[in-house]
């Protein structure tokens, strides 16, 4: 099958027609990618201890454009990754205070997306064999997606709550 690159995450993916999201903007073949990614932690319990950290890197890898409604999807996200990874707060805790952000994300700002998205993209988790190294890898996708936004790591700081 033929591949190309996907314009927003810059992975390899399959050269498909099809469906993509709404306003997370992708290339067909990204979006099928991760939605078997997504099956496969819907499916097994296994998986699914690192599926924020999926969801949160594939939304700040395809960062829509500069309406509301992405400026909120990337900050949210971005907000949990750095819950997740700087302040090593566990999944359910991280959602929550991710939830008690939100609740200010009136206020977020857009922020430029990076010219590179990372080195880890869906298309590297799908490619895992094992939950180790799918869980693996995710951890690693989320650490590449986080680091992509480092210019913007003061802003997104300044979004989370005092209480977190």
């Amino acid at each position: 099958m033929q591949e190309n690159v996907c314009f927003s995450c810059g992975g390899l993916f399959p050269d498909i027609e099809g469906p993509t999201h709404r306003y997370m903007t992708s290339s067909a073949g990204c979006w099928h990618v991760y939605g078997e990614v997504l099956a496969r932690e819907y499916s097994d319990p296994a998986y699914f201890e690192t599926h924020r950290l999926s969801v949160d890197a594939y939304a700040v890898q395809h960062p829509g454009s500069t309406d509301r409604q992405s400026i909120q999807s990337v900050g949210v996200h971005l907000i949990r990754l750095c819950l997740f990874l700087e302040h090593g707060l566990t999944a359910d805790k991280a959602n929550d205070v991710m939830l008690a952000a939100g609740k200010n994300k009136h206020t977020f700002t857009f922020l430029s997306p990076p010219e590179h998205m990372g080195d880890i993209t869906a298309a590297d988790v799908a490619k895992t064999d094992s939950t180790d190294e799918h869980i693996a890898m995710v951890k690693r996708w989320a650490q590449s997606a986080w680091d992509a936004w480092a210019i913007h790591h003061k802003t997104i700081r300044s979004w989370l709550p005092d209480n977190h």
